[in-house]
């Protein structure tokens, strides 16, 4: 029982030998790595350092050096200023010139409409200085008449209703009065002197009318 008990406590003994080794490398172990993560802190510690004294290293503008740096801003300024001028300008004079010449060819396109009407007016005089016949030439100056019409009605230019319409200002012009034959006729044009026009619902020329009252 003796040699059984002695070789139980060698045996625990042996153990605890054992356990002591391992928490003594455990130690070990933790006790680098602390040692590790302290160097790298430092490293990075000292990097800091490093590029604050870097910085520190910028000098700094003195006043002379702040003024001719503020002088070439102020002439680069200057310069995309008179840059933008120089553009605007040209924008100017370039859609001036396009309204002129929309202007001009808005003119030439109306006068080459009203071209064949006159063609066809000359051919009519013609045809009066030749004698032709009345009810021909009548027939004519007719068809001319409507053609005329219609080019203006094409172009949006229409007439403007008077005779028998209610006076208004906005369309008539008297150009006299007259006792109205009928009461229902009072403040009515009851004649045209001068057909009116109009261009897009715009009074081109008053009507020039004779007005009852």
């Amino acid at each position: 029982m003796a040699e059984e008990n002695n070789n139980k406590n060698e045996e625990l003994k042996d153990e605890e030998i054992v356990i002591e080794s391992e928490v003594d490398n455990e130690q070990e172990e933790t006790a680098q790595e602390e040692t590790a993560q302290e160097e790298i802190l430092d490293d990075d510690k000292e990097e800091v350092a490093a590029a604050d004294d870097n910085q520190e290293e910028v000098p700094e503008l003195t006043a002379e050096q702040r003024c001719e740096q503020l002088e070439a801003q102020i002439e680069k300024e200057k310069k995309e200023y008179l840059f933008l001028m120089a553009d605007f300008d040209n924008y100017r004079k370039r859609t001036l010139q396009e309204k002129q010449d929309l202007i001009k060819n808005g003119g030439m396109k109306v006068l080459e409409g009203i071209l064949p009407v006159v063609d066809d007016i000359e051919r009519a005089i013609d045809a009066i200085a030749q004698g032709g016949d009345l009810d021909s030439l009548k027939e004519g100056v007719d068809l001319i008449h409507s053609k005329l019409l219609g080019f203006l009605k094409s172009n949006h230019v229409e007439p403007i209703e008077s005779t028998g319409e209610l006076f208004d200002t906005d369309f008539h012009e008297a150009v006299t009065t007259f006792p109205a034959p009928s009461e229902d006729q009072k403040g009515k044009v009851i004649d045209t002197v001068m057909k009116g026009y109009k261009i897009n619902d715009k009074v081109l020329r008053h009507a020039k009318v004779v007005v009852g009252q």
